[in-house]
């Protein structure tokens, strides 16, 4: 029993990165992470250009690759079923471009893990405090974030404000609720469809806003705005529409 003057140890959490094409990136990244967290398992979404081998190269993360590149959902579902499929307590997902702040890792874990008042899906907010004066926010993305998630708040009777945020915390009992099957950058609209659904509880957490790159391409015809705009509009409808067909009810 731990003596009263000790912090009480966080559960288990295993730290999943979906990482394509980011060989500049992505020893840097890793090195960070397992500051804060001895559990790392890295997603490689198909990489063709030298980021499988410096994944190789490492023998302090665990890997799995997908042979072809099959989207950015799809890396995070077969990070769920790898957390699932091991001893671990929960999972925190945390993107590999350097936007994400690493030592938050073991916040996000607590306050999944409050005794006195478990979440079960803690998702950060780029916009949860106001961005720091000078702050650059890429126009079209800041207005479809903002678009989407009023829509989703909506929908579901969420209170979110920043729908996409890619760094969060899923309990055991979360992962156990969601059946991921959207593959593309739309899948946390899957997620918030599935989890209104379940009732689970979410809350957010501010984490800093930062574009490193703020012409970063989505690929092919979701750099068009109007386009990845319908793109996730589409996918609240089906996730919706899914949640409908196996409602018992």
């Amino acid at each position: 029993m731990p003596r009263h003057d000790e912090p009480a140890r966080l559960p288990r959490y295993l730290t999943a990165l979906p990482v394509y094409n980011e060989a500049g990136h992505v020893a840097g990244v890793l090195d960070e992470v397992l500051r804060f967290t001895p559990d790392v398992l890295v997603v490689d979404d198909g990489s063709s250009d030298g980021t499988s081998e410096v994944l190789s190269a490492r023998s302090d993360i665990r890997v799995v690759r997908h042979s072809v590149n099959r989207g950015y959902g799809a890396a995070l579902a077969t990070a769920f079923s790898e957390t699932l499929d091991g001893p671990w307590d929960g999972l925190v997902t945390i993107d590999c471009d350097g936007q994400h702040q690493p030592q938050l890792i073991p916040e996000f874990i607590r306050a999944a893990s409050d005794p006195a008042q478990p979440v079960d899906i803690i998702s950060g907010s780029r916009y949860l405090k106001p961005p720091p004066s000078g702050a650059a926010v890429p126009a079209d993305r800041r207005r479809i974030n903002q678009s989407v998630t009023a829509e989703l708040n909506r929908r579901l009777g969420f209170e979110l404000t920043d729908a996409f945020c890619g760094f969060k915390a899923y309990t055991r009992h979360a992962l156990e609720c969601l059946q991921v099957q959207e593959p593309g950058y739309a899948m946390p609209l899957e997620v918030w469809v599935q989890a209104a659904a379940a009732g689970l509880s979410v809350a957010e957490l501010p984490v800093p806003l930062i574009y490193l790159d703020e012409a970063r391409s989505f690929g092919g015809a979701l750099d068009d705005a109007a386009t990845r705009l319908d793109y996730y509009r589409s996918v609240l409808d089906q996730a919706e529409a899914a949640v409908a067909a196996n409602d018992p009810e």
